[in-house]
Formats: C-alpha cells, sequence, structure tokens
C-alpha cells in the first residue's frame, strides 16, 4: 500500500481481487432499467416476513451466501465481513451477521457504505491481514421512511428534489487472488457541510462532498477523469448529479462525457421515484449489477466509483442541525 503523508488518496501495492458479486432487490427495482442485472426480485417489500426490517436482514443474508456461492466457496472461508445499512444501530445486518457467524465489523457511513466497506477490505487484504472478505449493504425504502421521514401509511407527498429509497443488498468477495476487476486505488473523504439542512434535498446536500473527493482523487493520483472509462457516484439523484457536473467544470474538470449517478439509472421515469433513487443499496446493486458485468465482460477496463453518504440522523434533523456529508472513492480496474 502506497500513502504519501497529506494525501487522502491510496494505491494498493497488492490490488485485490472482486471475485464475486449478488443482489437481491424489491418489485419496484425490479421493473426498473437494471432488471436483467439482479439475481433476485421479491414478489413485495416484506417477502413473507413478518417486518421491513426483517426483509432487509434477510436481503443481505440472501446477497452475502450467493456471492459466497457464485464463487464455489462457503462463508466458512470468508475471513470478515464489512456491512452496514442505513438503520438506527445498523438494526438490520446485526441481525443478518447473527446468522452468519463470521468475524464481523459493522460500518455506518450511510450511502456511502458499500464503497466504505470495498475500501477497507481492500486496506486489510492489501496488507496481508485477510485472503478473502466480503463487503455489502442494504436498504429498505419502507424501512427508512419510518425512521427518517413519516409513516409509510400517512401518505405524505414528497418535494421534485425527494428521492426513492432502494429495496435492496448488494455484496462483494474480494480476495487476495482469483480472476476479476481489482481494486487499485482509493480515495478516502472527509466530511462537507454546505449548511443544508432539507432531507428531502439530499443530492444538493452530498454534491459538494463528491465534488471534494473528486478532485482529492484527480489531485492526489495525478489523473484526469479521462483515465477512467467510466466515473460513478452512488446516490445523488438527477439534481445532485448535475451539481457535480457543474461545480467541477468550474475547477476547469470537465467529467460530463464518462460521469453518472447510480440513482438515476434504477427507476424509470413512469416509476415516479422524483429525483431518482437513494440509499446504502442504491450504489450496491449498482456496482454488483451493470458495472460487474460490464467490467467482466471488457467494455469498461477502468471505473471509479464513488460512495455518497447523508449523515445526519433523526436526532439532529429534530434539533434543527445541518446535513453533513462524505464521499469515498475507489478505482477499479481489469488488470
Amino acid at each position: 500500500m502506497n500513502k504519501k503523508k497529506g494525501k487522502q488518496s491510496i494505491l494498493f501495492a497488492n490490488p485485490p481481487v472482486i471475485t464475486s458479486v449478488a443482489n437481491i432487490v424489491g418489485p419496484m427495482e425490479g421493473e426498473g432499467f437494471l432488471q436483467q442485472y439482479f439475481d433476485t426480485i421479491m414478489q413485495d417489500n416484506l417477502h413473507s416476513l413478518a417486518s421491513w426490517e426483517q426483509c432487509e436482514s434477510y436481503m443481505m443474508e440472501y446477497a452475502i451466501k450467493k456471492s459466497v456461492e457464485k464463487e464455489n466457496s462457503t462463508t466458512d472461508n470468508i475471513d470478515c465481513i464489512f456491512a452496514g445499512d442505513l438503520l438506527n444501530q445498523l438494526m438490520s445486518t446485526h441481525f443478518a451477521m447473527k446468522n452468519l457467524q463470521r468475524p464481523f465489523l459493522g460500518l455506518y457511513g450511510a450511502c456511502s457504505t458499500m464503497v466504505e466497506g470495498m475500501l477497507l477490505s481492500a486496506i486489510m487484504l492489501d496488507g496481508g491481514f485477510a485472503s478473502k472478505v466480503v463487503a455489502a449493504a442494504s436498504s429498505h425504502h419502507d424501512a427508512a421512511e419510518r425512521q427518517y421521514r413519516f409513516p409509510n401509511e400517512m401518505g405524505v407527498q414528497r418535494p421534485p428534489s425527494a428521492q426513492w429509497t432502494v429495496t435492496g443488498s448488494g455484496a462483494t468477495v474480494i480476495s487476495t487472488s482469483g480472476s476479476g476487476p481489482c481494486i487499485t486505488g482509493a480515495t478516502i473523504g472527509k466530511i462537507v457541510d454546505f449548511g443544508i439542512k432539507d432531507p428531502n434535498a439530499m443530492g444538493p446536500a452530498m454534491a459538494p462532498a463528491a465534488v471534494d473527493t473528486l478532485w482529492q482523487h484527480f489531485q492526489d493520483t495525478g489523473r484526469t477523469p479521462n483515465y477512467y472509462d467510466m466515473i460513478f457516484t452512488g446516490d445523488l439523484g438527477s439534481v445532485g448529479r448535475d451539481l457535480v457536473i457543474q461545480l467541477l467544470q468550474e475547477k476547469g474538470l470537465d467529467i460530463a462525457t464518462n460521469y453518472q449517478d447510480c440513482g438515476c439509472m434504477i427507476y424509470r421515469e413512469e416509476q415516479d421515484a422524483h429525483a431518482g433513487a437513494s440509499g446504502c443499496a442504491s450504489s450496491a446493486i449498482v456496482f454488483t449489477g451493470l458495472i460487474y458485468q460490464n467490467l467482466m465482460s471488457g467494455k469498461w477496463g477502468k471505473i471509479l466509483f464513488l460512495g455518497t453518504g447523508s449523515l445526519h440522523s433523526t436526532t439532529s434533523y429534530q434539533q434543527k442541525e445541518s446535513i453533513p456529508c462524505i464521499a469515498h472513492a475507489v478505482a477499479v480496474e481489469v488488470l
């Protein structure tokens, strides 16, 4: 691992390999643009379970087991799992981990959790502290709405800037050896807060954090945006995506031709998701679906993948605090 003093970016001496991925989504996600890229599409948001939270635990456990199974391995061979969700005290993740019984490090990076898990997995593997780990994340629309906004039964009208929390989970198996695209580098983000207080405008709140991490990544590595075939952010939606393009253009960087946000890639316009998708699973299901398959097929050879996180809580919102945000990045390349 090579990390120069004062820089936020890392280049891995022994780039870990993403050997397998898996995902599961709800019915609305299955009706969107990416239907062909999902391992399982549930018939409803409960999946015959007693609560939305139990369903989310099931999704995470399924995605992890499926990713390991697709690698012709077992969970006994996993040295550590990095995982998290959006709920208080990582409720859904902890119940999933109870069943999996593997060494576990819980993460809360809000919607940046998937990339945070991949980043920490790569550090652990590159450092020689493990040989096979899993990074996973999940979210559930109904559970997240109940915690962060209003009871679903109220049918509160959402403003145009609001996004739809993805119901789903994605998992990646990352190893020191094997075949697949490699995590060659990473940029650790820092908190950026522009004073936005509206939780229905998370895209604009997170966009400056994404810009900060992107700018830092290019400064640290000396790369330009066209080094990558594609650059993806996690869940800024249409409003936040356009802001990222504009803010980087003001800094002299143009990413408009090879940049997309995962939150704009999941739902069709007629599904009425407003500004697009959000949630931990937004980036998780796009990476473990479309992005990974296009890397494996050779369509893309180098991508930069950013997880964007809105780090407010129900308490901070009630106390009228602003929304602190963060973005982490991993460079994934076919070597």
